[in-house]
């Protein structure tokens, strides 16, 4: 294998580069000094190793060296559980964990909120792999996190950082069932989906790649059908499209949003109780839906809660979550996406069609991003944005974009809207368009679809930010809690 091919792996970049317009770099939570920004002050993007470009600082670890790697279980816990840390370091020496939350904090975009002792770390084993499935869950337990009755719900993010200087990263969420107006679902079962850890050339596969033994990357036909949770996330530790959910984050908390926070994984389990909130976010990316959640999203609606979809391709694939080898639950995420027997993980080929929830669904990628044309300009959602109709919000349309489909059902309405209609070409050169979706069920609930990537990043990303669309996401959720 060539040097080239080597640093691409070290460098995290290909795991994170697979649909994500907007990149990962700069760093999407933080965004105060703490060695991501070069002598120069510059932003350095994450997977950037600063010892090699300023002569100094942390660097980002790898999945062919592991310098130091890592996941935790479960990824989601209350105040009073515990959060156990499963973590490698190679060569074996002393680190430390900072914890941080993720929120506006006056532009910084976290929070530092404990440090870990100084912990000894050990190489674990290598992950074991079978029939493309690669787990650590036989890894030791590094370190037991017992969260505070105190700490506040929200988004985490562990830093990893050995004596010599090595960095790595993993997400987890603090939640609880007390009532909100708002409930945040943080879609973890989708970040998985495109882990392909470990990035070594050889060992990772997610649901859509895997490596042959000359270090090709293969497709989703020879793409994993089963994948695990119990493994690091590939190369920095972050997952891919993790910064919409954060940029969401920092804008709903900066305006004092009564935000509720759980995973994907939560909602599949039962754990969400949707009568405690005036609304449910789907903050992100959310591919990858599970019968189980389907069905909760749908109870809540018809029971007069409302939902809020900021992404594009939502609810695509239908999967199915079991147990680890040593017993825990939702573990395992299997999608066969049309490969082996059974009927196919397409929603809409087993007469289920995402529409039918969402309003609208996914019509395909947009190759580069276009301008988001206005529609219905005199709709609430419009309101005090400045927008008229046809205006063009440029970039809105961006990464991969929904549409109402004529010949598939609509869910049962008592008024229904699109308040977008955008053209774009396809990577054919054929024309085709992007709309965004609002109907209100019988139960009263309000039931919106952004139908592209580009609205999270709209409200809070640097270089992506839109007043117009801030300001019609707060039409939107004020409606929905029923602020003044």
């Amino acid at each position: 294998m060539g040097a080239e091919q080597i640093r691409r792996w070290e460098s995290g970049a290909l795991a994170h580069a697979v649909s994500d317009p907007f990149g990962q770099g700069p760093l999407p939570w933080l965004r105060g000094s703490e060695n991501y920004f070069d002598d120069t002050g510059q932003v350095v993007p994450w997977y950037a190793d600063l010892a090699r470009s300023t002569g100094g600082g942390t660097r980002t670890a790898d999945d062919v060296h592991r310098q130091i790697k890592g996941f935790v279980s479960p990824g989601a816990a209350a105040p009073g559980e515990a959060i156990d840390f499963h973590i490698t370091v190679d060569p074996p020496q002393q680190f430390s964990v900072d914890v941080y939350r993720i929120g506006h904090y006056g532009g910084d975009g976290a929070a530092k909120i404990t440090t870990s002792p100084r912990l000894s770390g050990i190489v674990q084993p290598p992950p074991l792999a079978a029939d493309r499935t690669v787990s650590c869950h036989h890894w030791w337990m590094s370190w037991r996190l017992q969260i505070p009755s105190y700490w506040s719900v929200g988004a985490y993010v562990a830093v990893l950082t050995t004596a010599d200087g090595y960095r790595s990263h993993i997400p987890f969420t603090v939640r609880h069932d007390h009532p909100a107006d708002l409930l945040l679902l943080l879609p973890d079962i989708t970040w998985q989906a495109y882990n392909l850890y470990p990035e070594d050339g050889r060992t990772g596969a997610s649901l859509y790649h895997a490596w042959d033994e000359r270090g090709r990357l293969l497709g989703e036909e020879d793409a994993a059908v089963t994948i695990s949770f119990d493994r690091p996330y590939a190369g920095a530790g972050l997952p891919l499209h993790v910064g919409h959910a954060y940029d969401f984050i920092r804008w709903a908390e900066r305006y004092g949003y009564d935000l509720a926070y759980a995973d994907a994984r939560d909602l599949h389990a039962g754990r969400v109780d949707p009568s405690r909130y005036r609304g449910l976010v789907f903050p992100g990316h959310d591919e990858y839906w599970t019968l189980p959640m389907r069905r909760a999203a749908e109870r809540a609606r018809d029971s007069g809660t409302s939902l809020v979809f900021l992404s594009a391709n939502t609810m695509y694939w239908q999967v199915g979550l079991a147990p680890s080898a040593s017993g825990e639950a939702d573990r395992l995420l299997t999608c066969r996406k049309r490969r082996g027997p059974g009927k196919s993980a397409l929603w809409r080929e087993v007469d289920r069609a995402e529409q039918q929830l969402l309003g609208i669904q996914y019509a395909g990628r947009v190759p580069d991003p276009r301008p988001l044309v206005v529609r219905n300009a005199e709709h609430w959602l419009w309101d005090s944005t400045g927008a008229v109709e046809g205006d063009e919000i440029p970039g809105l349309v961006a990464g991969e974009a929904d549409r109402y489909f004529p010949r598939t059902s609509l869910p049962e309405h008592d008024n229904r809207i699109l308040l977008a209609h955008s053209p774009y070409e396809d990577s054919e050169g054929a024309t085709r368009h992007q709309e965004t979706s609002l109907y209100q069920a019988p139960s009263g609930a309000l039931v919106f679809a952004s139908g592209t990537f580009a609205w999270s990043p709209a409200l809070d990303r640097p270089g992506h930010t839109d007043p117009r669309i801030q300001r019609a996401t707060a039409n939107l959720l004020d409606r929905i809690c029923k602020r003044d």
